[in-house]
């Protein structure tokens, strides 16, 4: 809302004439009270206007529909950001986030959207569906992916150009993370998506070994587990005959009666 000072003249004197009035004491109660509406109501739309454009109310009605639309990873990654101080809008909004793994197999590359990748994945590649407004429409735009480990490392960094179109726009990353080589470290990462080289949203998601990779871990364990087991047998027996022919006499003493 904004003041208009153009009216000030003509409300003062209507003011004017309208006290006049009620000091005489000709008007009644309810005729005083009736001015006084009457003036609140004149100095309120005399005074103030709505400052609201057309553009701005369609601005928000599609900033409200882009907010309807988002998918639940797409409000998640977008609040993760919030709370880290991203004040981003500028007509571009993250409505949806996620990971696409890549796995080889005897029927060829099996593809598939997923939040907990592992070592038995060839890859992932990261991907971001945008609400583009008018406003910011065919244009290219610079999309960053960003993917950090659970120990803060940054295992991933891709760059590149995106040409924004009004409505949903989708990205897909050129290249991916490898993970077949088991250098990926397990634990929860970090997907940080950036447009234009704001931060837009967080993803969260989990990286474990591979089947191979357990499996060894667990033969591994066992293997240490035998070894443990077979020292401590050989600890409790005899070292030596003299030993063995003490142990069997000191239990002849021990069954013999008293």
């Amino acid at each position: 809302m904004r003041f208009q000072r153009r009216n000030l003249p003509w409300l003062v004197a209507l003011g004017a004439l309208i006290a006049i009035v009620l000091l005489s004491g000709t008007a009644t109660g309810a005729a005083a009270a009736a001015l006084l509406g009457l003036y609140a109501a004149a100095f309120f739309l005399s005074s103030v206007r709505l400052d609201v454009q057309p553009a701005q109310i369609l601005d928000r009605s599609r900033a409200s529909l882009a907010a309807n639309r988002m998918s639940p990873e797409g409000r998640e990654a977008v609040e993760r950001a919030r709370r880290r101080g991203s004040l981003y809008g500028g007509g571009v909004t993250l409505v949806d986030v996620g990971l696409i793994a890549t796995q080889s197999g005897s029927d060829g590359i099996a593809m598939r959207r997923t939040r907990a990748a592992s070592g038995d994945d060839d890859g992932i590649r990261p991907y971001i569906t945008l609400q583009v407004q008018p406003h910011e429409a065919d244009r290219a735009a610079r999309v960053r992916f960003e993917m950090i480990d659970q120990g803060g490392e940054t295992r991933y960094v891709h760059e590149m150009r995106a040409y924004l179109r009004e409505g949903e726009v989708s990205v897909l990353a050129d290249h991916h993370l490898p993970l077949a080589t088991g250098e990926a470290q397990s634990g929860d990462w970090d997907l940080r998506v950036y447009v234009d080289s704001a931060l837009v949203g967080i993803h969260a998601f989990a990286v474990s070994p591979s089947t191979r990779d357990r499996f060894a871990y667990l033969e591994a364990r066992e293997a240490e587990a035998g070894k443990r087991l077979r020292a401590s047998e050989d600890e409790s027996l005899p070292v030596s005959l003299e030993d063995l022919l003490r142990s069997q006499r000191n239990s002849a003493d021990g069954r013999s009666p008293k």
